[in-house]
C-alpha cells in the first residue's frame, strides 16, 4: 500500500512578499510586484524589468558573515526553508535526523556570483578569487547549508530541471517518502536570475517581455498582446511529511500530495510542440497516479509563462487532457504578478495551489484584456474568485522539453 503523503509546512519568498502571508495577499489582491531592474544599469538591455526580492531581513536566517559566503538565491531558498520548517512545527532531533531528507533545487544557481567571481579575476587576478565562490554558488548548496544548520541526515540532493525544478523537487521528495526511505522531506526551488548575464541570454534568445514603459502590465498570460516572460527571483519550499508520522505530532495539514507525474517532449530545447503532446501527456499520468478522472479536478494553476507559443501550447494540453471539462476549470497564473521565477517557479506556485484549495478562492490572472486565438478557457482575470475546490492540479515546463504536473487534494 502506498503511503500517504500531506504538506504540513510552507515557506516563501517572492517579488511580492517576504513570506507566505505577505505574498499570497498581494497575489490575491492582484498586486504586481514587476519593476524596472536599477541594481545594474539595463538601459542597453531589450527588457529592463524583472521581480526583484526587496527589502529581505536576513538577521531572523542567519549572520552577516553567514550571508556574505551565499549567493543570493541561497539566502532566499534558505529563509524560504526556516519558514517552511517554523510553520511545520518541525523539530530535527538525534533520533528522528537520519528520516529527514532535503531536496532543494534551483534552474541556474549563483549565476550573480559567477559574474562577480570572473569580474574578481579579471580586475585582479586568481589571486583576488574568493575561496568561497565555488560553494556559495552550487545549486545544491540551499540544502547543504540547511543540514548543516539544522542536522538533517537524510537525504540530502538538489534536482535541476529549468523552470521545472521547484516541482519536480517536490514531486521527487513525496516519492521518497511513498517508498519509505524517509518521513520527512523538505523541498522546493530557489533562484536569483536577475543579473546581467540572465537577462542578456534571454534577450538574446528573444524569450523575454520588452514592456519597459508598463512594467507592471507586462506579464500578461494567455493575452493576445503579450510578448515574453518576466524574469523574477524568489523561493519556494513546503514540508512533506508521511500522513501517519503528521498525525502522530499532531501538525497541522494543509493538503494531500495526490498524484505526480513528469515526461519529456522529446521536440525542441526551447519551444513545445504545436499539439503540446508531452504536457497532455503528463497531466495524464499525474490524473493516472492519482486514481482521479478529469472531472474531479477544480483549478489549475498553469506554468502560465506569458510567452506566445507556450501559453497556446498549455491551453491545448489542458483542452486535450480534460476535454470538455477543460471549459469548467478555473485555470490562473500567478506568474500575471510574480514573474517567472525560474528554477523557483513550480514550488512557488505549488504553494499557491495549496493556499487555494485551503482558502478555496482561486488567483487572478492579471493584465488578461483580451485572450488571443485559441486562448478561450477560464483564466480567472483580473479578479480572484470564491470556486469550491477538492483537487487541484498544477503544472511546470521547462527548457529541454521536460514537464511536471502534480495534483493536490482537500484532507
Amino acid at each position: 500500500m502506498r503511503r500517504r503523503i500531506v504538506i504540513t509546512g510552507l515557506g516563501m519568498v517572492t517579488p511580492v512578499g517576504n513570506n507566505v502571508k505577505d505574498s499570497w495577499e498581494n497575489i490575491l489582491n492582484g498586486q504586481s510586484g514587476i519593476a524596472i531592474v536599477d541594481e545594474f544599469n539595463s538601459e542597453e538591455f531589450p527588457s529592463r524589468i524583472g521581480g526583484r526580492i526587496r527589502d529581505l531581513d536576513l538577521s531572523p536566517y542567519m549572520s552577516p558573515k553567514e550571508a556574505r559566503k551565499m549567493d543570493p538565491f541561497i539566502h532566499y531558498g534558505f529563509a524560504a526553508s526556516i519558514q517552511a520548517i517554523e510553520d511545520a512545527g518541525l523539530t530535527i532531533t538525534e533520533e528522528n535526523s537520519e528520516r529527514v531528507g532535503i531536496a532543494i533545487g534551483s534552474g541556474i544557481g549563483g549565476l550573480r556570483g559567477f559574474e562577480k567571481g570572473y569580474s574578481d579575476y579579471l580586475k585582479g587576478g586568481p589571486r583576488k578569487v574568493s575561496p568561497f565562490l565555488v560553494p556559495s554558488i552550487i545549486i545544491n548548496m540551499v540544502g547543504g547549508n540547511l543540514s548543516i544548520r539544522y542536522g538533517i541526515k537524510g537525504p540530502n540532493y538538489a534536482i535541476s530541471t529549468a523552470c521545472s525544478t521547484g516541482l519536480h523537487n517536490i514531486g521527487d521528495a513525496a516519492r521518497m517518502i511513498e517508498r519509505g526511505d524517509v518521513d520527512v522531506m523538505i523541498a522546493g526551488g530557489a533562484e536569483m536570475g536577475t543579473c546581467p548575464t540572465d537577462f542578456c541570454g534571454f534577450a538574446a534568445a528573444r524569450a523575454l517581455s520588452t514592456r519597459n514603459d508598463e512594467p507592471e502590465k507586462a506579464s500578461r498570460p494567455w493575452d493576445k498582446d503579450r510578448d515574453g516572460f518576466v524574469l523574477s527571483d524568489g523561493a519556494g519550499v513546503v514540508v512533506l511529511e508521511a500522513l501517519d508520522t503528521a498525525q502522530a505530532r499532531g501538525a497541522n495539514i494543509y493538503a494531500e500530495v495526490a498524484g505526480f507525474a513528469m515526461n519529456a517532449d522529446a521536440f525542441h530545447i526551447t519551444l513545445p510542440p504545436d499539439d503540446a503532446r508531452g504536457a497532455k501527456r503528463c497531466i495524464e499520468l499525474c490524473l493516472k497516479d492519482a486514481g482521479m478522472n478529469p472531472e474531479d479536478i477544480n483549478y489549475v494553476n498553469a506554468h502560465g509563462t506569458s510567452t506566445p507559443a507556450g501559453d497556446l501550447a498549455e491551453t491545448r494540453a489542458l483542452k486535450g487532457a480534460f476535454g470538455e471539462h477543460a471549459y469548467k476549470l478555473a485555470i490562473s497564473s500567478t506568474k500575471s504578478m510574480v514573474g517567472h521565477m525560474l528554477g523557483a517557479a513550480g514550488s512557488v506556485e505549488l504553494i499557491c495551489n495549496v493556499l487555494a484549495l485551503r482558502d478555496q478562492v482561486a488567483p487572478p490572472t492579471i493584465n488578461l484584456d483580451a485572450p488571443s486565438d485559441g486562448c478561450d478557457l477560464d483564466y480567472v482575470p483580473k479578479v480572484a474568485r470564491e470556486v469550491k475546490m477538492d483537487a487541484n492540479l498544477s503544472n511546470s515546463f521547462g527548457f529541454g522539453g521536460t514537464n511536471g504536473t502534480m495534483i493536490l487534494k482537500r484532507m
